[in-house]
């Protein structure tokens, strides 16, 4: 048994120092309320629209401090307007001076028809703040697609009235700029992104798999009213496939009689539409949905509607921006909803696709009743 008055040892040698407790004289303010977290969209929101302002701030700053050294830097023009000539043409003017196709150099014309392209067209020169952004064709993309249209009618107009093509070659040219359109959209029937479809799924009910419809079932929702419309009301008898079949990565080329039927419908459709429909398959990558859309909103296809009514209550689906859309992104809205979206990259792709499909509905929309 030890002994209790045996001496402790310890494993330290350094004195031990007690601490001094200092009285509490002046408390502080009680801590804030915490507050509820911002969502993450709001965030987003947020900080974009604190980066505009610094962009704007500082692109203030940059034109206080340049001065324009040269007069493509300055805005030569005060006023935007859009005016009608003795034919009843449209035409927009900076100030006293009218905006020029690029190509010929003539006053860009709008037809009658096209009041509301007009005025889209001037308001594109109205946000420009020198003449340099004038020769971005990204800052004015009405201008330039109707620029194009408007090359392609004069040409067709020169087609029409010159004398046959072996003697002059107003004629051939004519017909070389819109072979080239109708021979560079055709390609997109054969990887058509309506009828490429996601191979099915290999095993239903697998755990491993997303719940709900698969993306081949969503593709095919989407693309069979579209596919029926086209080919019952357009396209009267045609075949369209999709393109892949299951398990192959290779197209399948649709049939040489739908390519003929349709290479004839492109060839018949007045210069507005054409271009237009170009801009809309460009965007979208489809002419099957770049076809639907202009048959919604052209103006040569105003007995088609009037013959199947507008809206739901007669059985068929209005076609828009929104429906274009989805039905050219489906797979991008699948994929999205099933591991998340990129910022700056899916959101800023899909505003431009809707911007691209815009200009399009403006260019073969219009006022009259053809």
């Amino acid at each position: 048994m030890m002994d209790s008055t045996l001496e402790r040892r310890y494993l330290h040698t350094s004195p031990s120092v007690l601490a001094t407790a200092l009285p509490l004289t002046q408390p502080g303010p009680p801590p804030t309320a915490p507050l509820p977290a911002a969502s993450q969209y709001g965030e987003r929101v947020d900080r974009r629209r604190r980066q505009a302002e610094l962009i704007k701030k500082g692109q203030d700053m940059r034109m206080q401090q340049i001065k324009p050294s040269s007069a493509m830097k300055k805005r030569f023009w005060k006023d935007v307007a859009v005016q009608t000539n003795s034919d009843g043409l449209y035409t927009v003017y900076l100030d006293s001076r009218p905006v020029r196709n690029p190509q010929t150099k003539v006053p860009l014309s709008i037809p009658p028809s096209k009041p509301h392209l007009a005025t889209a067209i001037a308001l594109e020169w109205d946000l420009l703040t020198s003449a340099q952004q004038a020769l971005r064709a990204h800052l004015i993309p009405l201008t330039s697609i109707a620029s194009r249209a408007h090359d392609l009618a004069l040409q067709d107009a020169s087609a029409a009235s010159s004398r046959p093509a072996s003697e002059p070659t107003a004629a051939h040219q004519s017909r070389t700029i819109r072979e080239d359109i109708i021979m560079s959209l055709l390609p997109y029937l054969d990887t058509d992104t309506l009828l490429c479809w996601a191979p099915p799924p290999p095993i239903e009910g697998d755990p491993a798999m997303p719940v709900g419809p698969s993306l081949r079932d969503l593709q095919a929702r989407v693309a069979e009213p579209i596919i029926s419309y086209l080919t019952t009301n357009i396209w009267p008898g045609v075949q369209l496939n999709p393109s892949l079949d299951a398990g192959s990565i290779i197209p399948t080329q649709q049939p040489q009689e739908t390519k003929d039927i349709i290479r004839g419908w492109m060839s018949g459709l007045d210069a507005w539409e054409l271009v237009g429909l170009e801009r809309a398959v460009l965007a979208g990558k489809s002419l099957c949905v770049g076809a639907r859309l202009l048959c919604e909103w052209g103006e040569s296809f105003a007995d088609v509607r009037a013959a199947l009514g507008n809206g739901d209550s007669f059985g068929v689906q209005r076609f828009g921006i929104e429906e274009a859309a989805r039905a050219c992104s489906l797979e991008v809205i699948w994929q999205t909803g099933q591991w998340g979206e990129v910022e700056d990259t899916h959101d800023v792709d899909k505003e431009d696709l809707r911007s691209q499909f815009g200009s399009a509905v403006l260019v073969v929309s219009g006022t009259s009743q053809r």
